[in-house]
């Protein structure tokens, strides 16, 4: 297949992973001569296209935001792009394995090893935080493990939730995984710093039992659980227990803070 050239600048090499929102690619920077690695933005054809139009909007608005934040545990992004009616956005590339895939080859990870990743991702989200940008998309697939040891965060402010300006989005309409979707947000489609805390609780939780604390057979047997039951009993948590018990608490108000 002919390698497609964005932007006059940046060649797709291999297609590394896909989502909910898009496509990510690793290509060839031919200005500055260095791998990067590209998200197309697509959102999915079951939205409406005010909808559609919507997601690319905020994409873009928030992955501008996101540019502000230099922090070795967040991936950085380089350049916004349009090509074709796709906007496309050019990150540092990670030679890296995500929690996702640590899981799926290794199994559960230690308490030790997590609670690691689990530090270095609160300091990706304290300085988002600080910088005024929010997540909204913590999960196992989002975390990356460099090659080098190096965590970082990725994919910030790509929302999982369609419609709203960014602070507030409807409810019921889940883009991403349910199963690390924070109860509010999934409820009444709220954003803020603490729900971003529930999914690094609800990411730490999969990574160190092997399975997302509400993890059931379908999205909405997952969300009918996260709003009446408790998460499921912890086994492998050992010292970690009591935190993911205070980053996993229903009400944000009791919720475990980044302070």
């Amino acid at each position: 297949m002919r390698q497609r050239l964005i932007a006059g600048r940046y060649r797709l090499l291999d297609l590394v992973g896909t989502g909910g929102m898009g496509r990510v690619w690793l290509a060839r920077d031919e200005m500055l001569h260095r791998d990067v690695a590209v998200k197309e933005i697509r959102p999915p054809a079951w939205l409406t296209e005010s909808e559609r139009d919507g997601v690319r909007l905020r994409t873009l608005r928030e992955a501008r935001t996101a540019a502000r934040l230099n922090h070795p545990n967040v991936v950085r992004i380089y350049d916004v792009v349009h090509d074709g009616d796709s906007p496309w956005i050019v990150m540092e590339y990670v030679r890296s394995r995500s929690v996702h895939q640590l899981l799926a080859t290794d199994g559960p990870l230690s308490a030790r090893r997590t609670a690691r990743i689990g530090l270095a991702v609160l300091a990706a989200l304290r300085a988002a935080h600080a910088a005024g940008v929010l997540h909204r998309d913590v999960k196992p697939h989002n975390v990356l493990v460099a090659d080098d040891g190096r965590v970082v965060l990725t994919d910030f402010g790509l929302a999982t939730f369609a419609g709203g300006d960014g602070a507030m989005t409807g409810p019921g309409m889940v883009l991403g995984s349910p199963q690390f979707v924070a109860p509010e947000r999934a409820r009444d489609g709220i954003s803020d710093p603490r729900t971003d805390l529930w999914s690094l609780g609800a990411t730490l939780y999969a990574a160190v039992e092997g399975r997302a604390p509400y993890a059931r057979p379908s999205a909405m047997a997952t969300l009918s659980a996260l709003a009446t039951e408790p998460p499921d009993p912890m086994r492998r948590a050992g010292v970690l227990r009591p935190v993911l018990t205070g980053l996993l608490q229903r009400d944000p108000w009791r919720r475990l803070t980044a302070i």
